[in-house]
């Protein structure tokens, strides 16, 4: 079996070179060593530690190129088993994998895992005491360890950095690789460093891994890490055991009550998400009072509190987790039958990763979105709260001189009480910008100083500017979300075009393609006078979200949603259709909130 580059060895000492003191005193003597994935025997030895007999395809294809010393971004779909493309290497190969996760309960949910198997393994975070900061650090020194752990921010942490540079590094993994993108949906400033910790340990060959990336996203992060000869591996979003749906309401008493419809009738586990920590408490008690066993997470209960309903659900002695997106990278409860939205998520790829979080174990789920037009709203919210623009850094300049004035050290803490005009994400977010702009450094203890006294308006508009790109680009994919929403086609078809997939016309599993829209010829005979229909004019169209309208061969309805030509409908049995305009009738022009609402049937 070729394990070591020209060295044979049999598959019994397998064995022998997955022991920790052997496997650091082999030094490859080449900056990125080939290897080779051993095969028969030995191959399902090593995969034993992982209780698994084989590889996937797509895992195989990528841990051979990851053996061959090449960089590479992996883009495969939640549940793919991305970690054991890095957890294979990582016992191949004799030196140490270098992690980098952007959640910590993420990478001690792997630590555990990886402890479990009889794999040393190592994380360093902030939740770490004293002593367990300094056991780690010495299993780190003395190469004891084969994966370590670690955030973005430790890294910025020149002691430790220097501690990872006295070891052989053969692999640094970026997990969650979309975080680097300013372009992605859950961008984090502090990946921005990434490539200057690469290069201070040595370039080792890197492995990114992420769930989904858009063309864009792929450009940023070959660009932010450095690497012009970055290979792609996309195995693309599409998993056919997850049935899309998605459910038009006129208002949030109607949304509710088809919300516990939805849970009454789908047996197993499931996630609620909401957008809010007020819609998440409500939606909980509403849970408890119908009797459901449930547990909520949101970003501001106790981190104990958290954990302790984190494990609520995964051990199964709850059914139901409602919860923000706090409740999100690195769950993976695979039973999990069915995941709700009840409010629309700012983007595609936000929405694809948490209804990702259902079916891991294959078996058939459902990911519903529950659409409620005026919900768009909280997510524009989102939007105005957290970019800042030129006033807004102009005030902050403001505040750290005051500080400065008062020799008080300029941190996010001292800065929010003199600037309580400006919420503390959005503070978190300038104080970023202006580090990224080189017009703050930020020393060991956490604390900035301004490099130059004077800061021209000109120097704040140019830094403000990166930000409104962004709050557009953002803004376009709330745009896209709800097209998602509105859109008659098969629910895979637009999530795989926007991703830049291979499409397909129908995956028979999503609701458009289970019940599709209303054909044009179906009722083009008694109609064909309706086409012949100039185009409406925007300002005076009776045609709009909330009116009570007729449709030939249905009984009267109301509109929930119009996306261009297509008008969705609800009906009297609280079934939902789309047609073309042409061939919808308005009965009244008064908007919603003024036009009578049906009654829910339930």
């Amino acid at each position: 079996m070729p394990l070591l580059s020209g060295v044979q060895i049999s598959t019994s000492a397998i064995d022998i070179l997955a022991a920790p003191i052997f496997r650091h005193c082999i030094m490859p003597t080449q900056k990125k060593q080939r290897f080779e994935l051993p095969t028969g025997k030995a191959l399902k030895t090593l995969l034993a530690d992982f209780g698994i007999t084989r590889l996937r395809p797509a895992q195989k294809e990528v841990i051979e190129s990851v053996l061959g010393g090449n960089d590479k971004l992996a883009i495969m779909p939640t549940g793919g088993g991305k970690s054991l493309c890095y957890q294979v290497p990582a016992l191949i190969m004799p030196g140490t994998t270098v992690v980098v996760s952007p959640l910590i309960s993420l990478m001690q949910d792997q630590v555990e895992k990886l402890d479990e198997a009889g794999i040393d393994a190592e994380q360093m975070n902030s939740t770490l005491n004293t002593g367990e900061e300094e056991e780690a650090l010495e299993n780190i020194q003395t190469s004891r360890s084969e994966i370590v752990f670690t955030t973005p921010e430790r890294l910025r942490d020149t002691d430790f950095l220097s501690e990872l540079k006295k070891l052989h590094i053969d692999l640094f993994v970026v997990d969650e690789a979309h975080c680097i993108s300013q372009w992605g949906h859950d961008f984090r400033p502090a990946f921005i460093e990434m490539a200057d910790a690469i290069q201070a340990l040595g370039n080792p060959p890197v492995l990114a891994l992420t769930a989904t990336a858009t063309d864009k996203v792929i450009e940023d992060i070959r660009i932010q890490l450095g690497l012009k000869k970055m290979r792609i591996f996309n195995r693309g979003v599409y998993r056919p055991n997850l049935h899309y749906e998605v459910v038009h309401t006129v208002n949030e008493e109607e949304k509710t009550e088809r919300l516990l419809q939805l849970v009454r009738e789908t047996p197993g586990s499931g996630i609620i998400y909401a957008a809010t920590v007020k819609a998440v408490q409500e939606l909980y008690d509403r849970l408890k009072d119908a009797d459901e066993q449930v547990a909520l997470y949101h970003g501001k209960l106790r981190a104990s509190e958290r954990k302790q309903n984190q494990e609520l659900f995964m051990q199964g002695e709850v059914r139901l987790m409602v919860a923000t997106n706090a409740f999100g990278m690195g769950i993976d409860k695979p039973d999990t039958r069915f995941i709700i939205h009840y409010q629309i998520p700012g983007t595609m790829e936000a929405y694809y990763q948490e209804s990702g979080r259902a079916g891991r174990d294959g078996e058939e789920a459902r990911c519903i979105l529950l659409y409620f037009a005026q919900d768009k709203r909280v997510q524009q919210y989102f939007l105005a709260k957290y970019y800042p623009g030129v006033e807004d850094m102009q005030a902050a300049i403001k505040g750290i001189n005051t500080l400065v004035e008062t020799e008080t050290p300029i941190t996010l803490d001292n800065l929010e009480p003199v600037l309580k005009s400006l919420p503390r994400g959005k503070l978190k977010v300038i104080l970023q910008s202006l580090k990224e702009a080189k017009l703050l450094r930020r020393n060991r203890q956490g604390a900035y100083r301004l490099v130059r006294q004077e800061i021209s308006q000109d120097t704040l508009e140019q830094v403000a500017q990166t930000y409104e790109e962004r709050q557009e680009h953002e803004r376009e994919a709330l745009e896209r979300m709800v097209a998602y929403a509105q859109s008659g086609f098969c629910r895979w078809k637009v999530l795989m075009t926007y991703f830049g997939d291979e499409v397909f016309d129908k995956c028979d599993g999503c609701d458009n393609c289970a019940n599709p829209p209303v054909p044009l010829d179906e009722i083009a005979d008694e109609n064909e006078s309706r086409m012949r229909k100039p185009a409406p004019n925007p300002e005076s169209d009776p045609l709009q979200i909330g009116v009570l309208v007729t449709v030939p061969k249905y009984d009267e309805g109301q509109v929930v949603s119009i996306a261009g030509d297509q008008v969705t409908v609800n009906f009297p049995d609280n079934e939902t259709r789309t047609f073309l305009r042409a061939f919808v009738t308005p009965l009244s022009a008064n908007p919603l909130g003024e036009a009578p609402v049906q009654e829910s049937s339930h």
